[in-house]
């Protein structure tokens, strides 16, 4: 078979740009976040989100503090399944015509959710400063304790079926294009004062992880939420750690896998 030389050069061009465009966009990460990445719209599990604001100090989007809340005063903490009833409501979802992209997203939204309970508790667990004891349950708790209510609300399928074909095609119809492929995924959390019962923070947060081309084998529609969750409970215990005017900054991660 000829290979068309010109188009073979071209898509090498393309993606020598695509590597140190991302190498500057992944230096440059914690300063572009705002710019990049847009908060995701309220979803509802925060009841006053227009409390919530950007924080300098912290790597969340939105949050809100109780006024005079310590969380130096609590030991424990309860990390109860994750919600997910706000992920079956996003648009994306809704445009899907088969009953069985319906199904199997509904599995893997309980799989992911499962996944995101399990990484926060073991970063917890495996906290050098062990700053918080993991509770299981809230009859266990024995000194102060905040329960971490956490909601996904949102995964950006990036559109990866869609643009498999293009991925499969000839040089020049899509792999170039579409070598930078974001992908997003969203939280809101609270944190609740397991012996009052009362909201003493919320927080939500929307972040991007991996754009790179698609691996046709191991399509799958949520693309890289797990390390996005990876980061958001490593954040959780670096929060929980910092000492008073400390800065959380956050990661954000334009990387790109080719391989």
């Amino acid at each position: 078979m000829k290979i068309n030389k010109t188009a073979e050069l071209g898509v090498c061009f393309s993606f020598i740009v695509a590597l140190q465009a991302c190498s500057s966009i992944q230096s440059e990460s914690n300063a572009i976040k705002e710019e990049l990445v847009s908060p995701a719209p309220d979803a509802g599990f925060i009841e006053h989100p227009e409390l919530q604001k950007k924080r300098a100090d912290l790597p969340f989007q939105k949050v809100w503090v109780k006024t005079g809340f310590q969380m130096s005063a609590y030991q424990e903490m309860v990390v109860p399944p994750v919600n997910t009833q706000y992920m079956m409501e996003m648009d994306w979802l809704h445009k899907a015509s088969s009953a069985n992209v319906i199904s199997d997203v509904k599995k893997d939204t309980a799989d992911l959710a499962k996944y995101f309970r399990d990484q926060i508790v073991k970063e917890f667990k495996q906290d050098p400063k062990k700053r918080f004891q993991i509770i299981e349950t809230e009859q266990q708790h024995k000194k102060p304790a905040l329960r971490l209510e956490i909601a996904l609300v949102e995964i950006d399928p990036s559109q990866p079926v869609l643009h498999a074909l293009s991925w499969a095609g000839p040089p020049g119809t899509g792999t170039a294009a579409g070598l930078i492929n974001q992908r997003t995924a969203a939280f809101e959390g609270r944190l609740r004062d397991m012996q009052t019962g009362e909201i003493v923070v919320t927080f939500a947060d929307r972040d991007t992880q991996d754009a790179g081309p698609l691996d046709l084998t191991r399509l799958t529609w949520y693309g890289p939420a797990k390390g996005i969750m990876d980061q958001w409970a490593k954040q959780f215990v670096q929060i929980a750690n910092r000492k008073p005017g400390e800065m959380v900054t956050d990661p954000t991660a334009f990387t790109l896998r080719p391989f």
